[in-house]
């Protein structure tokens, strides 16, 4: 019987060893992927990486949840980008809204600003500043505090 145990002891030790080894490898590599993970969301929110305030720009157009968080992404490091869609993004919102208060012309306001928002996400996504027709620029200065 002391042979089965000492044998099983051995076993049972051989078998910690081997999974004390893999959980090692394991930590080594979940921390070679934080520190890639660190640098990549670094060059995302960079203020001075072009891309960043993209991330943003694009966001922003995703519902009102999506500008919310697009918001509070621009507050942490705000790029000049991010701003310009936020404003504008949330001037398509507001103008969706009170057309939609028209009865006859809130049919047609869904389909306005659903046009509106996707010819904006097709500028930020190319990574152009360009303002929508009519009321771009005044939604740029009502909104510049933001």
């Amino acid at each position: 019987m002391s042979d089965e145990k000492k044998d099983f002891e051995d076993k049972a030790e051989d078998a910690f060893d081997k999974v004390k080894e893999e959980a090692k490898e394991f930590g080594k590599k979940a921390e070679e992927a934080a520190k890639d993970f660190k640098e990549d969301v670094k060059s995302t929110f960079d203020p001075n990486n072009p891309g960043s305030g993209k991330t943003v720009a694009i966001i922003a157009h995703i519902t009102v949840i999506g500008w919310i968080i697009a918001l509070i992404m621009n507050s942490q490091n705000k790029t000049e980008f991010g701003s310009y869609y936020i404003r504008q993004t949330l001037g398509i919102w507001i103008l969706g809204f009170l057309l939609g208060i028209i009865p006859i012309i809130g049919c047609f306001a869904f389909i306005i600003c659903v046009v509106l928002i996707i010819i904006s996400l097709v500028n930020a996504a190319n990574g152009k500043m360009v303002p929508i027709v009519g009321l771009g620029q005044q939604f740029q200065d009502w909104f510049k505090s933001l």
